[in-house]
């Protein structure tokens, strides 16, 4: 059935029509009358195409045998009244009729009467591409003993065995002998050439045209009268083509999940086995008991929970606004059953991190603008069959809707709108040494710098008299490349302590004491005391090198610190975070693996020793051969794998925390080529007091603005971000190795299982 429709839907496809959608009604028909249907659909439509293919290979033939008869007739007619012009001359000269001469044959050799001969020809049709290599074949095959004339067909004729259009040529071979007409005829079929009768006679010829023109007349009133009830029928099938194309992919989803049931013993009922969600079991003993009910079945479905050692799928109810930030962290890895998902962390650090590197209000106006249209018009985009970056965006609209927001935050914080500052939130504390000078106007901003003259900060987010001034850079990099390396460390503690909360519930103590632990004290003992010495720094408006203080914590740790120490008592403190740093190396490394393998002989040695009972025989035979199918222990396998893991870690927090210091250069880039866009094509066209440049100058900055910082920084930050998820913070407890939950729905069926 499924191959009848594809049948249908080619043959649809080919006539240039579009299948008519009409709404399924569970009742409209059966499978088994469907069945029937299609069968007797598929069988009238064979027959009408076979019938409607050899019309049209006939239409087509006579069609090249009316192009021979013209053309043919044509050049013969040409032919005689030449030779009777040069008769009428001769016969002049020597006194004969003209009667006479017209009455003689025309292919006549002045020869004696018992060595005539007379010529043979043949007519037909060929490809033009092949008259070329025709003629030279019947030159080298007949010695030369032929003559051929050709005449080119103006138009494209349907060739009779391809049913394509094809340019052809017209041609007549004249010979003489049988064995020449018999080499000619073969390669005539060599070449793909048809052959054609043609009557020598000049009556003979316009009979035949006249047949041939009526022929053609009828058979083409034929061939409409069979379009016209193809393509009646396939309105008809057109019709009904979805619904058929739903209750058949549906049928075929019911077998396929009823052939992975097996047969009970007494080959009498069916035994399937599968997962369901626990809230959704009264849902289905309900739906089973109705189910017995409408079939009238005399015994009712039994439904027992099994339990089994085998781990379940993973399944996470989500809805239209969080399912885009699930399937962000599932392209990682699906989840292992009731591990701890980082999904819900998502929902608000993915779009954090983005709007970090992509901090402009305007820009930000401007991408919610889109995600709001995505949002507002959900209803009506999801109905249509978009294409494949316009099918992402709006899967992801509410990702899209949450980045826009945060980067608008964030651009009230770095202060800019396309690369411009604003006062929104109060006066500056600075103000130009030249009080005959506004802040604005001010010409030490970019030289000398500017006076503070107040102690109060700015309400929200940078001054901005920051911008343009010349210490501009130096200030916004400091600030972001701290603030990136205190986002991440923060981020990387939240990754850590979720892998206490995994441990706590799978009750593993190991984990806790040997790993979640040890990585807490090694991050915090370096990076961590990284992001205080930070804050002290702000708090304190001092002007420490933190490079100097980081660098010589491992190299001379007992140094004093001189101008760079913060606190007092700093050295004592470094020296105590580094012994801390270099203890938990061996912490994570060594006690796991030795308390693997202590249980290990503990629990062989229980084994080999304990005394059986003669009653606990038969269980403990069927617990033995359970314990056969676990992985065997190796004491070289666990230990290399958790020296990895060390390794792993002790490197990764250098390397991720290194890492988040894309939020500062990318949050970088976004500005300077806002800032660039802005003074390079808006302001240099604003220059002019010429609207056309103005006009231009504005087009080239919205072109730009939208193709670069809209599209293409857009997808760097989201590319960065979703990076940072997985690398920095999902690989610090998320596993990643279950398999997701996927019940048989309707709702999931698609193209591809018609397959």
């Amino acid at each position: 059935m499924s191959r009848k429709i594809r049948y249908f839907q080619d043959q649809i496809t080919k006539s240039g029509r579009t299948a008519a959608y009409r709404p399924l009604r569970d009742k409209d028909i059966g499978v088994d009358e469907l069945e029937a249907k299609l069968t007797d659909l598929e069988a009238e439509l064979l027959e009408i195409n076979a019938n409607t293919d050899k019309l049209q290979r006939t239409h087509s033939e006579l069609t090249e045998f009316q192009l021979v008869l013209h053309k043919a007739g044509a050049f013969f007619s040409s032919v005689r009244n030449a030779a009777n012009t040069v008769q009428q001359r001769a016969d002049i000269e020597n006194g004969s009729s003209i009667g006479e001469a017209i009455d003689r044959p025309l292919l006549q050799e002045q020869t004696e009467p018992s060595k005539q001969a007379r010529l043979g020809f043949i007519t037909g049709v060929i490809p033009k591409i092949k008259a070329a290599s025709f003629e030279r074949i019947l030159f080298r095959a007949t010695r030369g003993n032929m003559f051929l004339k050709q005449a080119s067909i103006e138009d494209a004729v349907v060739d009779p065995a391809t049913g394509e259009k094809i340019e052809k040529t017209v041609f007549v071979i004249f010979f003489s002998g049988e064995r020449a007409k018999t080499k000619i005829s073969k390669i005539c079929d060599a070449f793909g050439a048809n052959c054609y009768p043609f009557p020598e006679e000049s009556s003979r010829q316009g009979h035949m045209k006249t047949e041939v023109d009526n022929r053609l007349l009828d058979l083409q009133h034929t061939l409409d009268a069979g379009i016209n009830h193809r393509d009646n029928v396939l309105n008809s099938i057109g019709n009904n083509l979805d619904q058929w194309t739903v209750m058949v992919r549906r049928e075929k989803a019911v077998y396929h999940t009823l052939n992975m049931l097996s047969i009970d013993v007494t080959r009498k009922c069916l035994v399937a086995e599968g997962w369901c969600p626990v809230s959704a079991k009264p849902k289905i003993q309900d739906a089973l008991q109705r189910a017995a009910f409408v079939s009238n079945s005399q015994v009712n479905t039994i439904f027992q929970v099994l339990h089994t050692k085998e781990s379940p799928p993973s399944y996470f109810e989500t809805n239209k606004f969080t399912n885009a930030f699930q399937e962000i962290v599932e392209a990682y890895g699906v989840g292992r059953y009731q591990e701890a998902n980082p999904g819900c962390f998502t929902i608000i650090t993915f779009p954090f991190l983005f709007a970090v590197m992509f901090g402009d209000w305007g820009h930000g106006i401007c991408l919610l603008l889109g995600a709001l249209y995505l949002v507002l018009n959900e209803k009506k985009l999801g109905s249509k069959k978009l294409g494949d970056i316009m099918e992402m965006a709006y899967g992801g609209r509410y990702v899209i809707l949450l980045m826009a927001i945060f980067s608008i935050y964030t651009g009230f914080i770095y202060n800019e709108f396309f690369s411009v500052p604003f006062g929104f939130f109060g006066g500056s504390a600075y103000r130009c040494p030249d009080s005959q000078y506004s802040i604005e106007s001010c010409p030490m901003a970019t030289t000398s710098g500017m006076e503070k003259w107040s102690y109060e900060p700015y309400a929200f987010g940078v001054d901005p008299i920051w911008h343009g001034s010349r210490s501009e850079l130096p200030f916004t990099n400091s600030l972001k490349m701290k603030m990136s390396i205190l986002l991440g460390i923060a981020q990387m503690n939240l990754g850590i302590l979720l892998s206490y909360f995994n441990a706590r519930y799978f009750r593993s103590a190991l984990d806790v004491w040997y790993q979640f632990i040890p990585q807490l004290l090694f991050l915090n003992a370096l990076f961590g005391y990284l992001s205080f010495l930070i804050v002290l720094k702000w708090c304190q408006g001092s002007k420490p090198d933190l490079y100097h203080v980081m660098i010589y914590m491992f190299l001379s740790p007992t140094e004093d610190l001189g101008e760079n120490q913060l606190f007092m008592g700093q050295t004592f403190v470094q020296i105590v975070l580094l012994l801390v740093a270099l203890v938990a190396v061996p912490w994570m490394l060594f006690p796991k693996p030795l308390i693997l393998r202590k249980r290990h002989v503990q629990k062989m040695q229980g084994r080999a020793y304990g005394m059986l009972r003669e009653s606990d025989t038969e269980s403990t035979d069927l617990e033995i051969d359970g314990e056969h199918d676990e992985e065997e222990f190796e004491f070289g396998e666990v230990l290399v794998h958790q020296m990895i893991h060390t390794i792993e870690f002790v490197l990764g927090a250098v390397s991720n925390t290194a890492s988040y210091l894309r939020l500062w250069a990318l949050s970088l880039a976004h500005a300077q080529l806002s800032a660039v866009f802005y003074d390079r094509v808006l302001m240099f066209a604003w220059g002019y007091t010429n609207p056309i440049i103005r006009l231009i100058g504005l087009i080239v900055f919205a072109s730009v603005t939208f193709g670069v910082l809209l599209l293409m920084e857009t997808l760097s930050a989201f590319l960065h971000a979703l990076r940072l998820h997985w690398v920095e913070f999902q690989n610090k407890f998320y596993l990643g190795d279950g398999y997701k939950f996927q019940p048989f729905s309707f709702r999931t069926l698609s193209e591809e299982d018609d397959l």
